[in-house]
């Protein structure tokens, strides 16, 4: 089948919504289908249009309504469709509502939709393949942040925490992330030279990422809303524990009685556990095991294999697909 999907990161981008349409253009592929990727739908022929971000997308998924109003629609649901924009956007609810199916990252994410819209609503984890740790001895705590310098990911909220820690504790932050604007790259460089431990490297490709990711010892995700969070599946997979705030997104990848939460927006709760982390090796040990627990859920094979019954469940319903 031929599989239009939009989404709304420019070709190029290295946003993590290009990382997860780049993804599942693959496992589409390997099941043997044909993808295009595009931002905008242009009446393109095509069996299903699958929808990345139910705001953003909106354009494309009105149109394709328009061209074949009974033709399949998957939308899939990012963190800013479920925390904020269903509840601010008639446009998201729209097009949650024209969907025939709706993809999830995680189960915490099915409750944030109304009852009509549950059972639409399909759980497909995020994978990612491992890279192997960094296993050469270390001197100081090496702790990652991944995310572009955008208010929602809070970005600086680690190179705040790191100023409240004492100045002998052997930690060092690196921080991957475009900055979307002049200010936010100056913040970003003003608050380097005011604590050396903090390093802003700007943007990498995802190769890079991972490879930051792999060797480190510690990732934080301090966003305040995340759909699922590639660079945690990242952690994940690697080994690598997660400090996060305590949102959906990440309670629903790690449970809610993970012990490595801290409140939205607190860099005094933060900066406590990056401390302890660093220096409680059976409450790091603790981190890493839970962590470890989760990665068999996010395998490439288990994703492939949820799409592949998505698309045949979509089929089914509409006595299957003309290609």
């Amino acid at each position: 089948m031929k599989i239009f999907m939009a989404c709304p990161a420019p070709a190029g981008s290295r946003s993590g919504n290009c990382v997860t349409a780049k993804r599942w253009a693959r496992f589409f592929k390997e099941l043997g289908h044909r993808v295009v990727i595009r931002q905008n739908y242009q009446m393109d022929e095509c069996d299903v249009l699958l929808a990345l971000h139910a705001r953003k997308s909106f354009p494309a998924v009105a149109r394709y309504r328009r061209h074949v109003p009974d033709g399949p629609l998957i939308v899939a649901l990012t963190g800013t469709d479920l925390y904020r924009d269903f509840r601010r956007s008639p446009q998201a609810r729209q097009a949650v509502a024209a969907a025939d199916r709706l993809v999830v990252l995680q189960p915490q994410a099915v409750e944030e939709l109304p009852a009509w819209a549950r059972p639409k609503a399909r759980i497909i984890w995020q994978s990612a393949v491992p890279l192997r740790a960094a296993s050469s001895p270390r001197k100081a705590f090496e702790v990652c942040v991944l995310g572009h310098l955008r208010p929602v990911k809070d970005p600086f909220r680690t190179a705040q925490a790191l100023r409240l820690l004492a100045d002998d504790l052997p930690i060092r932050v690196t921080h991957a992330g475009g900055a979307i604007s002049e200010a936010a790259g100056r913040r970003a460089r003003r608050l380097m030279a005011a604590d050396r431990r903090y390093r802003w490297l700007g943007e990498v490709s995802h190769t890079d990422a991972r490879r930051i990711v792999a060797r480190s010892h510690l990732l934080v995700v301090s966003s305040h809303m995340e759909g699922g969070a590639n660079a945690a599946s990242e952690a994940i997979v690697a080994g690598v524990p997660i400090v996060s705030s305590r949102i959906g997104g990440i309670r629903g990848l790690l449970g809610d009685d993970y012990p490595g939460f801290f409140p939205v927006g607190d860099t005094r709760a933060l900066a406590g556990l990056l401390a302890r982390a660093a220096t409680d090796g059976a409450f790091y040990q603790d981190l890493k095991t839970r962590c470890i627990k989760r990665a068999p859920l996010l395998t490439p094979a288990r994703e492939r294999s949820a799409w592949q019954t998505l698309l045949a469940e979509v089929a089914k319903d509409i006595g299957g697909f003309a290609t």
